[in-house]
């Protein structure tokens, strides 16, 4: 090959063969410079994108050096060593699990939702679990399938708490005591499983017998136990507006008797003092004391009398008024005031004795024998 032809070839001409035959020329290859530069800039590119990573408000991170997990909760964009640390993130906001429904299809689970009661009734009961990752590295490394556990839990525990109740709390007034049961085991489970998954709150989503005839008559119970509650109550509210009359007329009927009990009281207070003060001066004149009582007596008790007087032969009466003897008169002329004034005489002194009509002697002395 001569000179000419291979600075031909080189320029990238082909040379002409024996034949006659021309090449095509070839095009110039490019030079390792670019080649190199090209290289380096991919590898730039790959190692900027691969150096940085970003948190959100809502996630939280696990960085992986070498096989040692730390988490990274601040949100922003963070650095790390390309190839050396590895990111996983971890959604922390609440999320949420059904139990005994499908939260896409909504049909019923009867392998979770069939339960047994304590009075050995069969109910299907629906719940909702809402969860939250709490420790971003327990989360990934503690357990294999951190959201299995907290299903198998949620369930252990509503059954355990469902089969201590019977059938008519679970369908009507326990469902609030029943939900705070299943949550604080579900919390005491999963403090000794140490999983990273925080409870927020579990609650029953629908309770109903298995069959429509079971349903029916839990219906017809229910209705039932509402017309109690409204008979109870009206009669709550009839109580209620019958008492404060009631407890007035009561109030009254105290106030009444301890008015009178307080008037009896005094009236015999009275009486007995007024009785002490006679005594002490029938201590003192005993004669003068029982003459005075009697004439008070008597003041008291003769304007209501009549005197009747018979006749010697047992056939004649004859009613006198007793203010004929007091000093009237029958006639309005004063025509019986003699005859009534010797009978009051008679009256005041007995005849043949010498003693009063209070068993006294004339001269004021008591007889011993007299009344």
């Amino acid at each position: 090959m001569n000179s000419d032809s291979f600075r031909n070839r080189r320029n990238g001409f082909e040379t002409m063969d024996g034949g006659g035959r021309t090449g095509t020329p070839k095009k110039p290859l490019p030079s390792k410079k670019i080649i190199g530069g090209v290289v380096l800039a991919v590898v730039l590119i790959i190692l900027g994108f691969n150096c940085t990573y970003e948190i959100k408000e809502q996630e939280q991170a696990v960085l992986i050096t070498l096989g040692s997990p730390q988490a990274v909760t601040e949100p922003g964009l963070h650095f790390k060593i390309p190839f050396i640390q590895q990111v996983r993130k971890v959604n922390t906001t609440i999320q949420g699990l059904a139990i005994g429904y499908s939260l896409d299809s909504e049909q019923y689970n009867e392998e979770e939702s069939l339960m047994i009661t304590s009075d050995f009734n069969f109910i299907d009961v629906d719940f909702y679990v809402e969860y939250r990752f709490s420790d971003p590295v327990k989360a990934l490394y503690a357990s294999k399938n951190p959201l299995g556990i907290l299903k198998n839990i949620s369930q252990s525990c509503i059954r355990t708490v469902i089969g201590s109740y019977s059938v008519d709390d679970v369908l009507t007034t326990g469902k609030n005591e029943i939900q705070s049961a299943i949550k604080e085991m579900i919390l005491d489970r999963l403090a000794k499983q140490d999983i990273g998954v925080q409870l927020v709150n579990i609650t029953i989503q629908d309770s109903e017998p298995p069959t429509q005839e079971v349903m029916e008559a839990f219906k017809a119970v229910e209705t039932a136990k509402q017309g109690k509650e409204t008979a109870l109550n009206n009669a709550n509210k009839y109580r209620n507006e019958q008492l404060p009359s009631a407890q007035a007329r009561a109030d009254g009927i105290i106030k009444d008797a301890e008015a009178q009990k307080t008037e009896r009281i005094n009236e015999a207070t009275a009486q007995v003092s007024r009785f002490s003060a006679m005594y002490q001066e029938y201590v003192k004149n005993p004669v003068i004391t029982r003459q005075r009582m009697f004439y008070e007596a008597m003041e008291d008790v003769l304007p209501d009398l009549k005197v009747v007087i018979e006749g010697s032969g047992g056939n004649m009466q004859t009613i006198y008024p007793l203010d004929s003897f007091t000093g009237g008169s029958d006639d309005g002329n004063g025509s019986g005031s003699g005859d009534a004034s010797g009978r009051n005489s008679g009256l005041n002194r007995p005849s043949g004795t010498g003693q009063d009509a209070f068993g006294s002697d004339a001269d004021g002395t008591e007889d011993p024998d007299a009344p």
